[in-house]
Parts: C-alpha cells; sequence; structure tokens
C-alpha cells in the first residue's frame, strides 16, 4: 500500500517540478532567441563553408598529383618525353596569341 503523502511532501514537489519548469522555459528561451538562431545559422554555414573547401583542396591536390605524376618519374626526374611536347604546345600558343595581338594592334 502507497505511503500516504503529506502536504509539506506535495508542496516540496510542487516547487521542485516549478524550479524543473522555470529551468525549461529559460532553456527554450535561450534556443529561440533571435541571435542564437543567427549564431546556429553562421556555425552551420561557417561549417559548409569549411568543407567545401577542404573538399576543393583535396581535389586540386589530387589533380597536381595526378598531372605531376605524369611528367615526372618516381626519382623525380623530369619525363622528357612528354615535357618537350607539351612545352612545344605552350609556346605555339602564347606565340599565337602574341601574334593576333600584334596584328589587331597593326590595324
Amino acid at each position: 500500500m502507497p505511503e500516504a503523502r503529506t502536504p509539506a511532501d506535495i508542496e516540496a514537489d510542487i516547487i521542485s517540478r516549478r524550479r524543473e519548469l522555470a529551468a525549461t522555459l529559460d532553456e527554450i528561451a535561450v534556443r529561440v532567441h533571435p541571435s542564437t538562431i543567427a549564431g546556429d545559422a553562421k556555425a552551420k554555414a561557417f561549417a559548409a563553408v569549411d568543407r567545401t573547401a577542404g573538399r576543393a583542396y583535396v581535389a586540386a591536390n589530387r589533380a597536381v598529383a595526378d598531372v605531376r605524376a605524369k611528367f615526372v618519374d618516381e626519382d623525380g626526374s623530369p619525363r622528357l618525353d612528354r615535357v618537350i611536347p607539351v612545352a612545344l604546345v605552350a609556346v605555339a600558343v602564347v606565340g599565337g596569341l602574341f601574334a593576333l595581338s600584334a596584328r589587331r594592334r597593326g590595324r
């Protein structure tokens, strides 16, 4: 059989519940405050930017490593069979652009 509660026990329970409710309401007020919401949104945006920047860094690093692997041997020496044709194409493109520029100025 349950013990009978005294009025003092009931009053103590009511006071305890009021404190718990007050703490809960304070927590809710902090969570829904505009500055808290703005701060959370800002933190999420920064996290998204950090993730994107991290992914971009990894992708760029991988691309550089892939290109380097095509033009440099494992021992670090350049692979002339690939470097020379690319250099010739680059010189031809720059020369072509220079010729076009000179031609436009000549008009």
